[in-house]
């Protein structure tokens, strides 16, 4: 019986997703699946990063989920919090309004909100506020498209990591985050690779060469990858405007959150080594 309490204790203590002294003044009843509300009713999810002190500021990942999912699920899913937690990062995930995003058109509701749940963030948890980057897969790509296109500057979002979509590329964004980083699949079958005039395609970040006035003159070319089965082709624009830079990653597969291409992009920048996973 002393054998098996101490193990049900050290099982336990396995799943806890903070650190005793971040259970203080930080919010602590909403973790993974049990979601923060806010006083309008809507919600959002946290992780936070494995060994986090509770004191130290976290860089953060607001993370947007794909249509007909929640918030629930970034929280657990590898390829996401499998990168963030092992990198000190606190993710967030927002909750869509019936499992969806509203980004066709500037200033909507869910731009309000995401803005609510960053200043919720900040309230509650210890962030890093020039450490703020944005995220979204499919549908969620897009929603955090719009977000940085209409209050990127505003929120002082650090980059924009988006997966697999993205908004028109003759959008008028207002604002843009201080770097924009995208990967989408040549293959993509939901939402299709956005190939520009005579098959370009550099063509799905035009928009934000154009805002954070890229010299595209001068892009860089490499190609690496996370894991043996899928490299990427990445075009670099690193001669933008105060210092920002914008890169594109391609891949040769459908609409998936590429293996290690979050953790990738947190390394790099964060100044760490990039590793896997």
């Amino acid at each position: 019986m002393k054998y098996i309490a101490l193990l049900t204790a050290a099982v336990l203590t396995s799943f806890s997703t903070a650190p005793a002294s971040a259970m203080g003044p930080w919010k602590d009843t909403c973790q993974l699946d049990v979601p923060c509300e806010l006083e309008d009713g809507r919600s959002y999810h946290v992780k936070f990063p494995d060994d986090w002190d509770g004191e130290s500021k976290l860089p953060v990942l607001i993370h947007f989920h794909g249509w007909q999912r929640t918030g629930a699920l970034p929280v657990q899913h590898q390829r996401i919090s499998g990168a963030t937690r092992r990198r000190g990062v606190l993710l967030i995930a927002p909750n869509g309004n019936r499992k969806t995003w509203d980004f066709w058109t500037p200033e909507t509701d869910d731009v309000a909100f995401a803005q609510e749940v960053i200043e919720d963030v900040t309230k509650n948890y210890p962030i890093d506020p020039e450490q703020i980057f944005l995220s979204g897969y499919s549908y969620g790509s897009i929603m955090a498209w719009r977000v940085a296109c209409d209050r990127g500057t505003q929120l002082n979002i650090r980059a924009l990591l988006a997966i697999s979509g993205t908004l028109d590329q003759n959008e008028n964004c207002a604002q843009y985050p201080k770097e924009a980083r995208h990967v989408h699949g040549l293959k993509d079958n939901v939402l299709d690779f956005p190939f520009g005039p005579k098959g370009d395609t550099t063509y799905p970040v035009m928009l934000w060469r154009d805002m954070l006035k890229c010299d595209v003159s001068k892009p860089t070319e490499s190609e690496w990858n996370a894991v043996d089965f899928l490299s990427f082709n990445r075009t670099e624009w690193a001669e933008c405007a105060n210092g920002t830079k914008v890169t594109l990653d391609v891949h040769p597969g459908g609409h998936f959150i590429p293996h290690g291409w979050i953790a990738h992009q947190l390394d790099e920048l964060l100044g760490r080594t990039p590793t896997f996973p």
